[in-house]
């Protein structure tokens, strides 16, 4: 028993000698406090979430690159441009605008929201001409079903398009094939990838909850985009049937 209270003495002792050796190590040389990472931050994280990774620590002035971050707020809006390690001092040339890390041909995703991608022919994409960064509308219709009559609404406003790809994964804009004459004399497109199948991958952003019924709709009925841009009155009508529909 005397034996381990000296070993658990023993141990606190030279903890408590450990934990103090910065301290004396820094005792007679001009320090500064910045943030250091204290877990590994990913590429692309928040300057909200930030301080979930980060402490401050004094670190001698001769040793601090020339942009340490001292106050977060100084990175607000940004995110980091690349993983940061462990043992890191936050700097903000590590920090970016979050369009700066977007891909082409991709719209940055609001805070809080999900994606959520559709498979739709051309005829319910405005024929193709929808792209990344613009707005939609989103018209639901479900077929008559148990006494339920066929139903036909405008359910979403407004969505944010972040993606067009075609069923390849290439993106869409700089996929479009170019118009050849067809055998009628029309204009048909002359691209194989987007003859082919006539489909356009569309991803949105939504909250979860839209999500769900995004989803349901696509596994259970039509779903139709329309262009509507910011200037665009939104639709606020309940569901129609053909008795609204033939007046």
């Amino acid at each position: 028993m005397a034996a381990l209270i000296v070993a658990i003495i023993g141990t606190v002792l030279l903890l408590t000698y450990v934990n103090g050796a910065d301290r004396r190590a820094l005792a007679n040389v001009e320090t500064e406090d910045v943030y250091v990472v204290q877990k590994t931050i990913p590429t692309g994280t928040p300057a909200a979430s930030v301080s979930d990774y980060v402490a401050k620590k004094p670190i001698p002035k001769s040793a601090i690159p020339a942009d340490p971050i001292t106050d977060l707020s100084a990175i607000q809006g940004k995110v980091a441009s690349t993983a940061l390690q462990p043992g890191e001092e936050l700097l903000t040339s590590r920090f970016v605008d979050p369009t700066a890390l977007q891909s082409p041909g991709r719209a940055a995703v609001p805070a809080g929201m999900q994606e959520v991608t559709l498979r739709l022919p051309a005829e319910r994409v405005v024929g193709g001409s929808v792209a990344a960064g613009d707005t939609v509308g989103i018209v639901i219709s479900f077929p008559k079903e148990d006494g339920l009559p066929a139903q036909v609404q405008m359910t979403f406003n407004k969505v944010l398009v972040t993606a067009v790809q075609l069923p390849s994964g290439a993106l869409a804009q700089s996929s479009t094939p170019t118009p050849q004459p067809s055998q009628g004399g029309g204009l048909s497109g002359g691209g194989p990838s987007a003859q082919a199948a006539g489909d356009f991958l569309v991803t949105v952003a939504r909250p979860a909850s839209d999500v769900e019924r995004i989803v349901y709709a696509q596994l259970n009925g039509t779903i139709y985009l329309t262009k509507e841009p910011a200037s665009a009155t939104d639709s606020n009508s309940a569901p129609i049937d053909r008795t609204k529909v033939l007046r």
